[in-house]
């Protein structure tokens, strides 16, 4: 019989033991994307995905940029940032890569996107899951907030040159432009509201109008004291002319545009918008 080792003698016979399977989980998850291909962020390859739930890594120029997940559809969350991208300066389509994982819906629960994030945070930085990338609509009181020198709609601003899609020449009410102008373009254009556009007619010259046209024919039609504010991430109108906005590089007053410079606050960790970063 083998003899009873007592504690006295200073043998660990007892210890924590703790297993990380999130851990594992996570590293999984991060060798099987990199081991897949990427192909560009275009129509073409999206549309042959599956209604999948699933999780996505997006390159640009072949760096690492970005986690997301869908919880219900990888080719409509895909297409956001399609769209959101289309929309902006100093960037093209061509230079976004994806590839993406679809996952069960029982483990969509354990939260894959954050897995992920985790394992790739102690490899090193995602620039694009720290600089306001997946952010939605920040809401009227976030309007006047200075953004972040690496903040993503300061690195890559709405490009007003864009066409304002879904126009066709005509006699509208000014109601009807704002909403037609809202759905036509890839980034946000949020407007209060008025009993005055709903009968002020608006007459478009041509389909092809880009936003900075459209804006101009708007701010001729608008009541006083209403104004156009392009920002660095989107668009808006309300009645608060001449008030500034701190984010703003355009204005859209009495029919004239009135260009602006922004005020940037030094680089470092922009806010992120933890219930609208992903569908």
């Amino acid at each position: 019989m083998a003899p009873v080792v007592g504690s006295d003698d200073g043998t660990q016979y007892h210890k924590d033991f703790t297993l990380s399977i999130t851990k594992a989980l996570g590293d999984q998850l991060a060798d099987a994307l990199d081991g897949m291909g990427r192909v560009p962020l275009h129509e073409e390859n999206i549309a042959r995905l599956k209604e999948k739930p699933g999780v996505y890594q997006l390159y640009l120029n072949d760096e690492f940029v970005y986690v997301g997940k869908a919880d219900k559809s990888l080719p409509a969350r895909l297409r956001n940032h399609l769209s959101k991208i289309s929309g902006r300066r100093r960037i093209s389509l061509d230079e976004v890569a994806f590839s993406c994982l679809y996952v069960a819906e029982d483990f969509s629960a354990l939260a894959p996107e954050r897995l992920l994030i985790s394992h790739h945070k102690e490899m090193g930085n995602i620039p694009w899951n720290n600089n306001g990338f997946g952010n939605k609509d920040p809401g009227r009181q976030r309007d006047s907030t200075v953004l972040k020198q690496n903040h993503f709609d300061v690195e890559f601003p709405i490009d007003l040159d864009r066409p304002v899609e879904g126009l066709t020449p005509g006699e509208i009410t000014l109601q009807e432009l704002l909403e037609k102008v809202k759905a036509g373009l890839p980034y946000n254009f949020r407007y209060g509201k008025s009993a005055a556009f709903k009968t002020r007619r608006v007459s478009i010259p041509a389909a092809e109008m880009t936003a900075d046209q459209v804006f101009r024919l708007i701010a001729v039609e608008i009541p006083d004291r209403w104004q156009v504010a392009a920002l660095m991430g989107y668009v808006i109108m309300y009645d608060d002319s001449p008030m500034s906005y701190r984010s703003a590089w355009r204005y859209y007053r009495d029919g004239q545009s009135i260009d602006a410079m922004p005020e940037a606050e030094p680089a470092g960790d922009v806010e992120v918008d933890e219930s609208g970063a992903d569908d």
